[in-house]
């Protein structure tokens, strides 16, 4: 069971099924889907969907959608954002120094590409003002379906895998930036953020900061062993529980509120950065509580998967066909180009045993929205015709992945494998 368990979640394959089973669910039966997904586990709660009534009273209601979307996604959200963290503040972070400076700008030309065919399709069809907020959908790469079909496209000792990963950390932090300022929920009250960075502040002080002060003549430290021993994560769950109603009430989609607490928790000096095995040996707080999170979260993309890939292939429309060409085609153009820029004329180069070819069928790769993609279509539209059909091009990104590997045999990439343990 655990090998089996294992194997799903290192493919991300939960978050396949459950997008599988909302489509062919949604198609056979859409009435009793949207039944279950909409379905109201609390009228008149504290947190929810806002509804306004006709006499301008408003009451919240909590959906199993809201659930899975706003709240428990927010962990996926957390695991994303320290890894973010990890790269940008750490003394060997992978996004730090000239090493991270080509993979940035090529970064810079996979979100303005996607976004440059989106906005010119829309103006062609002549319905830019109903499809223009759609504009942050096929920025997004999927990181984990990348890794994969990169890896097997390029190898797992390529390069071009590392440049990957670094292009789609730097495509998250990029992408919860533009969640956050682009698409508020609701009217903003920013000073709700109070809430949320005083949270942050205060557990790290409390938490943190104080017992390491109270030990600084204590050699068997004795306040840092009790928190860490007796209090663990518990401080940080109720501020993160905090900073995620600082962001509900502030009008910023709540699924980003747990970001204000990473840098407030006891953390490693080394990141070895997605996907490597070294991370699982990480002992520091914040490594133990993402490792505790790694299979809940599996489960989570699951209920993601199920809640929002529920699309009829009737919803196909003009907002299909902007996301899948925004991403299989702005994508890698706008990589290729950027990273050509960065590598040759502004004289970054690119990491030793990489092709300018290769940036063409890296991008490919990179085209794989998927998951994000589909966590912005849900707010970038309002439920209807137009987010449905803009889920489906969502889903259609899957096709960057068969678009990457006939790319990479045209070019004739050469895939390298991990050197052998000495």
């Amino acid at each position: 069971m655990y090998r089996a368990w294992k194997f799903l979640s290192e493919y991300s394959l939960l978050l396949i099924i459950g997008a599988g089973v909302a489509l062919i669910w949604a198609n056979i039966s859409p009435e009793s889907y949207h039944a279950l997904v909409e379905f109201t586990l609390w009228e008149n709660a504290p947190v929810g969907h806002l509804h306004i009534d006709p006499e301008g009273h408003g009451h919240r209601t909590l959906t199993i959608h809201y659930l899975i979307n706003d709240m428990l996604m927010a962990l996926f959200f957390a695991i994303a954002g320290k890894e973010v963290w990890e790269a940008i503040a750490l003394p060997d972070g992978s996004l730090r120094g000239k090493k991270a400076v080509t993979p940035l700008i090529a970064t810079m030309g996979g979100m303005l590409g996607p976004v440059t065919v989106y906005l010119l399709g829309a103006a062609a069809l002549g319905k830019f003002a109903l499809l223009a907020n759609g504009w942050a959908i096929p920025t997004a790469t999927d990181i984990a379906f990348s890794y994969l079909v990169g890896r097997l496209v390029f190898g797992a000792g390529h390069p071009a895998v590392m440049f990957l990963l670094l292009l789609a950390i730097a495509d998250d932090a990029a992408g919860l930036v533009i969640l956050a300022i682009f698409y508020p929920q609701g009217d903003l009250a920013p000073a709700w953020l109070l809430l949320s960075f005083g949270a942050a502040i205060a557990v790290w002080f409390l938490a943190n900061r104080l017992p390491r002060m109270l030990d600084a003549s204590r050699p068997a430290l004795p306040a840092s062993t009790f928190v860490l021993q007796k209090l663990s994560f518990w401080p940080y769950l109720i501020a993160g529980a905090a900073s995620w109603y600082g962001f509900h009430q502030a009008g910023i989609h709540p699924a980003l509120g747990l970001l204000p607490i990473i840098p407030a928790i006891p953390h490693s000096d080394v990141e070895f950065g997605f996907f490597a095995e070294e991370e699982e040996h990480q002992t520091d707080l914040l490594n133990t509580i993402e490792h505790r999170l790694k299979s809940p979260v599996e489960a989570i993309l699951f209920l993601f998967g199920l809640a929002n890939a529920g699309v009829e292939f009737s919803a196909i429309g003009e907002a299909t066909w902007l996301v899948f060409l925004g991403l299989v085609i702005g994508k890698p153009l706008g990589i290729a180009a950027m990273g050509w820029i960065a590598a040759r004329p502004l004289g970054f180069g690119l990491p030793v045993g990489m092709r300018m070819s290769d940036l063409l069928v890296l991008g490919c790769v990179a085209a794989i929205g998927f998951t994000v993609s589909l966590f912005v279509a849900g707010v970038a539209f309002p439920p209807g015709p137009v987010q449905d059909a803009a889920k489906m091009g969502a889903l259609f990104s899957f096709a960057a992945a068969a678009i990457a590997i006939a790319a990479g045999k045209l070019v004739r990439v050469k895939r390298q494998a991990l050197p052998a343990a000495i």
